[in-house]
């Protein structure tokens, strides 16, 4: 006979209050002490839990860094400026604006290159963040269509690898802009930028 499991068993259920205090204590972290100097006990006396609240959660350092920097990025929305060149150009500004904040490029670059020989810390940072924020070009698609600036699209498998393709275009563009070659990402780059995706590259320059 199979007995059953009580719900003193099963675990507490998650807190999400104390989910958003050990994220920002990470945050707060990384920041001070950096990526090797983070530990999860430093981060479990931020938040003010035991560590073992931690381990339940987190597999551990690399995981709770990649959901750290997930929930920043989560907040990033995708303007209505009235025309899809603006609201690429709106999205642009704000991720530049994450990525210059010293938590999440301390972060990113980190997590991104223990994930070299890390099969499951990839797919951590694809499912927390990239696929989260794949949303942004979902709904910026669907935005343009309902106003008539894109044609729309039939086929599901397409418009799937079309979501994948710009969200990679313009994502690994601005990732490299901020990260790798350390330059601003300001209101004429953005435009600029814009300007070369909606149109490519044998468009005429601006007048």
């Amino acid at each position: 006979m199979h007995r059953r499991i009580s719900a003193s068993r099963t675990g507490r259920p998650r807190s999400v209050e104390a989910d958003a205090a050990i994220l920002a204590a990470t945050r707060a972290a990384l920041v001070e002490l950096g990526w090797s100097g983070l530990t999860l006990g430093n981060v479990a006396l931020r938040a003010g839990v035991a560590k073992t609240t931690l381990y339940r959660r987190w597999a551990g350092k690399n995981e709770l860094v990649v959901d750290a920097v997930a929930a920043l990025f989560d907040e990033l929305e995708l303007p209505d400026r009235g025309t899809l060149a603006e609201d690429i150009e709106g999205v642009v500004l704000q991720f530049a604006a994450i990525l210059d904040r010293p938590e999440a490029r301390t972060a990113l670059m980190a997590v991104v290159a223990e994930s070299t020989d890390d099969a499951a810390l990839r797919e951590r940072i694809s499912s927390s963040i990239v696929d989260r924020q794949k949303r942004l070009v979902v709904e910026g698609r669907a935005r343009a269509q309902a106003r008539g600036q894109l044609p729309a699209e039939s086929d599901p498998e397409t418009a799937a690898r079309g979501t994948d393709l710009i969200f990679d275009v313009i994502a690994g563009a601005v990732v490299h802009r901020c990260l790798v070659s350390a330059k601003p990402v300001d209101t004429d780059w953005a435009r600029d930028f814009t300007r070369l995706l909606l149109n490519g590259l044998t468009a005429p320059p601006p007048t």
